[in-house]
């Protein structure tokens, strides 16, 4: 689910946080993205843009973010993490390797497997994620699926 900057700075204000001039620069930022991104894309369209904001602006842009819960950091395979916007409800994200598109997809049953794991080994599990990786249809050449049941970002 993309968030429009509009969006973001509303939950921001919401949450009692002000909007300065350089949070709202991150923001759009944000909001500009297509996909995963980084800080340091973030950083690099600051620059490209010409916009006077700094790399620990936009940190703190992402950590506040993140703890409203409109962006949700992700894992990538090669051991990096990026951001994605999406949804406040519990999910799960389907990574696309080739477009980068992200696709929020439901618990799909996984929150039993959770409770089977915590129950087999006596680990009291607070929280979960996964992040699928593969190719979407359209990076397929059509010849995939939808996901089953995935609500496209």
């Amino acid at each position: 689910m993309k968030r429009d900057a509009t969006t973001l700075t509303s939950a921001i204000e919401r949450a009692g946080h002000r909007i300065t001039g350089p949070r709202l620069a991150a923001t759009r930022l944000v909001a500009n993205r297509q996909g995963p991104f980084t800080a340091a894309d973030l950083v690099a369209d600051a620059r490209m843009r010409g916009l006077r904001i700094g790399r620990a602006t936009i940190f703190r842009a992402i950590d506040l973010l993140l703890d409203l819960e409109v962006i949700e950091r992700i894992d990538l395979p090669s051991g990096e993490h990026a951001y994605v916007s999406c949804r406040a409800a519990h999910h799960h994200h389907l990574v696309c390797s080739g477009c980068g598109r992200t696709t929020d997809v439901d618990d799909a049953g996984l929150r039993a497997v959770v409770a089977e794991i915590a129950a087999r080994t006596g680990y009291r599990i607070d929280d979960h994620r996964l992040e699928l990786f593969g190719q979407c249809a359209t990076c397929q050449g059509g010849h995939g699926g939808d996901g089953g049941g995935a609500s496209d970002r």
